[in-house]
């Protein structure tokens, strides 16, 4: 009997379970057959606008400027040397680094003894030669007045001999008297060459004393050249620099002893390329007078001065390139010769430009401007110059259009945007747009948003608490409708 209770026990339990089978197998069946008969729903496609930054491109004619950077210098600058060697015996009390001094300012004192006993001397030759041309002047009147008498004395023996002639023609005179008057005369003669000969002497002192004379003057000049030297002066207005020189040193000839610069004649010199200097050229290949600004960076508080292009550079340097031009400057307070500063140039004006944001160009010289339906276009320019962060472009059908100011890789042709302009980023913010639900659409959107497990559990209580309101937000209420893809 036990045997048949625990048998029947058995086959009661295995009848269950493939009962339990059965029954869960039929259910399995039933649930795919509902999910294979459902139809397929596809979630609705948007498409995805994009917010962009623009800027309405504008048609001006502006000035470029051109920015580089160049190094201050003087345009008169004077190397004080010593013209010769000695002893500094005073020194100008502005005669020091940086000292200020005046147009004809006494800067160093030589010792002048040497200098001066030389000139002495050549002063006492001056007094010789000068007595020696007195002399030679007085010995050639002399000589003059001797050739004069030694003539009125052959004259008066011509005479004496011819009266001789004439008494011998009638017979009074005699053969000796005649040949006495002969001799007489050939010795007035012989008289006058010797006195010609010594005023022909006389002549010759005077031009020896005249010459002796002019060498002592140039002698006295050179040696009243050489005590001047020996005082140095200011040739003009500036300041002192590389001064090393003390009271009661030895300097040698041609020494250097400093520079005196004109801090007020200033002038910039800067490098630029072949290309930008050839646009500050007019129609005769001559630099343009153009306006230059020039600024030195100290710690925040720039010092500007202005000027204009004055020359350029004769040759380009070896191992240069490009141009060296030079401004001359105005009123530059605060500036000093080697100041290294930004230059600025102002170029010839453009006209029918446009200025956009240098992020709005790329490589290939395009930009993106919204076309119709907000959906952006390629539209080809023109680079013309690049300012700081700024491109001025030129190009056809551009006046007028919204210029994408930021492009980014997911922009491009075709893509429809929502322009965002600078005055309307400056507006202040418009109300949101509020929108009443009726009971089904509130429990279904509320629903939806419980039944969510992705979202947070504050922003599920913020979106639950905005709809318990009366009126809602209608974009929150069309964002979420459009996840509930209805």
């Amino acid at each position: 009997m036990r045997f048949m209770r625990h048998a029947l026990s058995g086959l009661f339990l295995v009848g269950v379970t493939l009962a339990l089978l059965v029954w869960a197998g039929a259910l399995v069946t039933s649930a795919v057959e509902e999910r294979m008969a459902r139809e397929p729903r596809a979630p609705q496609v948007r498409e995805r606008i994009f917010a962009v930054n623009v800027v309405e491109a504008r048609a001006e004619t502006i000035t470029p400027d051109l920015v580089t950077f160049g190094e201050v210098q003087s345009r008169r600058t004077l190397d004080v040397r010593a013209a010769t060697g000695g002893t500094v015996v005073a020194l100008s009390d502005n005669f020091v680094e940086g000292g200020r001094v005046r147009t004809g300012e006494l800067l160093v004192q030589i010792d002048p003894k040497d200098a001066e006993l030389a000139l002495e001397r050549v002063q006492s030759d001056l007094a010789d030669a000068e007595a020696e041309g007195r002399e030679a002047d007085r010995a050639l009147l002399l000589a003059r007045d001797e050739l004069a008498a030694a003539e009125d004395q052959e004259q008066l023996r011509a005479k004496a001999l011819e009266r001789q002639r004439q008494l011998g023609a009638r017979g009074v005179g005699t053969a000796a008297n005649e040949e006495s008057a002969e001799l007489a005369l050939s010795s007035a003669r012989q008289a006058v060459l010797s006195r010609r000969q010594a005023l022909a002497q006389a002549e010759a002192r005077v031009d020896q004393a005249a010459t002796r004379l002019a060498r002592t003057r140039i002698a006295m000049a050179e040696a009243e050249r050489r005590l001047d030297d020996l005082v140095i002066r200011a040739g003009f207005d500036g300041t002192l620099s590389g001064v090393t020189l003390v009271e009661g040193g030895l300097v040698s000839a041609n020494a250097l002893l400093g520079q005196l610069v004109d801090d007020t004649a200033l002038e910039v010199a800067f490098r630029v390329s072949t290309a930008q200097y050839a646009r500050l050229l007019d129609e005769a290949g001559a630099l343009t007078g153009a306006n230059v600004r020039v600024t030195l960076d100290v710690f925040g508080t720039d010092l500007v001065a202005q000027g204009t292009l004055s020359r350029d550079s004769a040759a380009v340097g070896e191992g240069q390139t490009g141009r060296l031009l030079f401004a001359r400057l105005g009123a530059a307070p605060g500036f000093k010769p080697g100041d290294f500063v930004t230059v600025t140039v102002a170029e010839p004006p453009l006209d029918r430009v446009a200025r956009l944001p240098a992020s709005a160009l790329n490589a290939a010289d395009q930009v993106l401007v919204v076309g119709e339906g907000e959906r952006l276009e390629t539209l080809q320019v023109r680079l013309m110059r690049r300012q700081g962060d700024d491109v001025l472009v030129r190009g056809r059908g551009l006046t007028g259009r919204l210029v994408v100011a930021e492009r980014t890789p997911v922009l491009g042709a075709g893509i429809r945007v929502r322009p965002l302009t600078p005055e309307a980023a400056d507006a202040p913010p418009a109300e949101a747009e509020m929108v009443e639900l009726s009971d089904e659409r509130r429990a279904r959107i509320k629903a939806f948003v419980e039944g969510n497990t992705r979202m947070p559990d504050q922003v599920k209580q913020r979106i639950l608490s905005q709809l318990a309101e009366p009126r809602v937000p209608a974009a929150m209420v069309q964002r979420i409708e459009a996840r509930m893809g209805g």
